[in-house]
């Protein structure tokens, strides 16, 4: 069955076309900020009018003539008139507004998703190379991955989840070097500590756990140490097992899975990188200069041309970038999403370029990119810098030991990715409605209490779907339909827009709109029949809200400390 807003939404498109025919422009509905203004705004009259060289209030009034005269306005739309510049305001009918709470309640858990169709999406996110915890930028990356793919999969997207790290560069040298500095009983600050060694006190317990023999375990792979402080290639292979394992203790804690793990090493080891470059170079798109191998990608856009292969032979790190994500698009992913750190910002031309040079058939802007800038945290009214674990940095365990999974989660969603944002300890924390978690999720353990109360003195919860939802005119009960009624296109542009902050904004709506009417109304009132409706509504609200907080990887608690408040 379709929704109201559906059946609205085909007849803006017939009027649309009726009025601007052959025309482009997606039709779409937008909430109008002020509710006097109606439930449904178009802004379609002023793009239309711009084409058409017209006044849009004269279009506009055209698209209403022609909504008027479509089925679906007839049934739902109790006024619609033209306002302002030429955007045009529908006013529903009152049961138009209601009828979202039965569609809710009936969809359950899956109101707002769609079944899975069309081709895979990869999503690659964290990919963190094994030498030391996750910090706090990869709390960031790991929520907003993990948010996205939810968010996709709700829209019908069959997403794979990939994790991308080296296991054999520099870094991972550097790591062996400092885990067999440990072994040799050396400490940070030592005579013969290596310059560029890690310090974190992990690395002392990784050097304990080989010195023991022991075997650790990770996801996607497994070493037993051969407790030989000589055998350097067994500490670098156990080191990055230890710190996979590790990782893996930090995702999973965090909620966070994977379905594959792509190691840099093997593009290497299995020729796609050489691969690469003889495609470049036969692509006619390389040159040699001062003994280097360059890739010409100002001619794909880029400032100026960059070199692949260094005149020592060693490739520059966006060359094995190219070969991993031709390897994606060759195993059939036509949509790859990165989430990154927005230091990888240099990168995206060059690898877009290389993937252009190299005459796949890959699109112009493969893969897609979400960028997040790192995270401040403060704690007690100042930053907090470092982590006697991790030496150097705060990490996502000491994040989640600090306050909970819920609020770092929420907290590194409730903004833009691109945007600065500080981690406050204390604000996540509190147990009031300062702390944005806490004031969606108590909305949640609310209507839950209240509904347990109606179920104590005899009432069936599961019967309310049938509820006269035709007495919900109070006008907190209006304005707490219209933020339900917002969720499935919300849900849908979140999606679109890779922007799971946009969902954290909605919650915070919803849960305003719900505690407005808390506050307004009562709910167990004598009149069965009233009572019976406002439950529903109340239902409708917590499923809404489990929903979008299960999106962002989110719990919804039906007891909170603060759970004092009678019906």
């Amino acid at each position: 069955m379709m929704s109201a807003r559906e059946e609205l939404l085909d007849a803006l498109r017939a009027a649309m076309a009726e009025v601007s025919p052959g025309t482009t422009l997606t039709a779409a509905f937008e909430t109008p900020k002020q509710a006097d203004h109606g439930d449904l705004a178009v802004t379609a009259a002023m793009p239309l009018a711009k084409a058409q060289k017209r006044n849009p209030r004269e279009v506009a009034a055209e698209l209403i003539a022609a909504l008027r005269a479509k089925t679906a306005v007839e049934r739902w739309v109790e006024s619609i008139a033209v306002a302002g510049p030429g955007f045009i305001n529908l006013h529903l009918r009152a049961f138009a507004r209601q009828r979202i709470v039965a569609e809710t309640l009936a969809g359950g858990a899956a109101f707002g998703t769609h079944q899975p169709t069309g081709d895979p999406v990869i999503v690659e996110f964290v990919s963190a190379n094994p030498t030391g915890p996750l910090h706090v930028g990869h709390a960031r990356q790991a929520a907003l991955g993990d948010a996205i793919c939810n968010l996709l999969e709700t829209q019908g997207r069959r997403v794979v989840r990939e994790f991308y790290y080296n296991d054999a560069g520099v870094q991972i040298a550097t790591l062996a070097a400092s885990v067999k500095a440990r072994l040799d009983g050396l400490k940070p600050g030592d005579r013969g500590w290596p310059e560029a060694a890690y310090n974190g006190d992990y690395v002392a317990d990784i050097a304990a756990d080989f010195a023991a023999g022991k075997t650790v375990h990770a996801d996607d792979r497994e070493f037993t140490a051969s407790g030989r402080k000589e055998d350097l290639d067994g500490i670098r292979q156990f080191a990055v097992a230890y710190l996979r394992h590790e990782q893996d203790l930090d995702l999973k804690a965090f909620g966070v899975r994977f379905d594959n793990y792509y190691l840099e090493s093997s593009l290497y080891e299995s020729g796609r990188v050489e691969a690469t470059v003889a495609r470049l170079v036969a692509a006619g798109k390389t040159y040699e200069e001062g003994g280097a191998l360059w890739l010409r990608t100002t001619d794909y856009g880029d400032d100026k041309d960059r070199v692949m292969r260094k005149s020592d032979g060693s490739y520059t790190y966006f060359v094995p970038d190219v070969a991993y994500h031709l390897a994606k698009f060759e195993r059939g992913f036509s949509t790859a999403i990165n989430i990154q750190g927005t230091d990888h910002h240099g990168t995206i031309a060059r690898v877009r370029a290389g993937l252009q040079a190299a005459g796949a058939g890959v699109p112009p802007r493969y893969p897609e990119y979400v960028l997040n800038t790192m995270v401040r945290v403060e704690r007690g009214g100042e930053e907090v810098k470092i982590s006697k674990r991790a030496g150097q940095y705060v990490t996502l365990r000491d994040l989640i030991d600090w306050t909970s999974r819920d609020a770092v989660r929420f907290f590194m969603l409730s903004r833009k990715a691109d945007t600065e944002f500080t981690f406050d300890v204390d604000l996540a924390l509190k147990q009031n409605d300062e702390n944005p978690v806490f004031y969606v999720q108590y909305a949640h353990a609310r209507i839950c209490s209240v509904l347990e109360q109606y179920a104590a003195q005899g009432g069936d919860v599961a019967t309310l779907a049938g509820a006269d939802l035709g007495r919900l005119v109070a006008p907190s009960e209006t304005a707490l339909l219209r933020r339900l009624a917002d969720y499935e296109p919300m849900l849908a542009a979140a999606a679109a827009n890779l922007a799971p902050h946009e969902v954290a904004f909605y919650l915070r709506e919803l849960a305003a709109a719900f505690h407005s009417y808390y506050g307004a109304e009562r709910f167990l009132v004598d009149d069965p029949e009233l009572a019976r409706a406002r439950l529903a509504l109340l239902a409708a609200t917590r499923q809404i809200i489990r929903n979008a907080l299960a999106a962002l990887g989110v719990s919804a608690p039906e007891r909170m400390k603060r759970e004092t408040d009678t019906a």
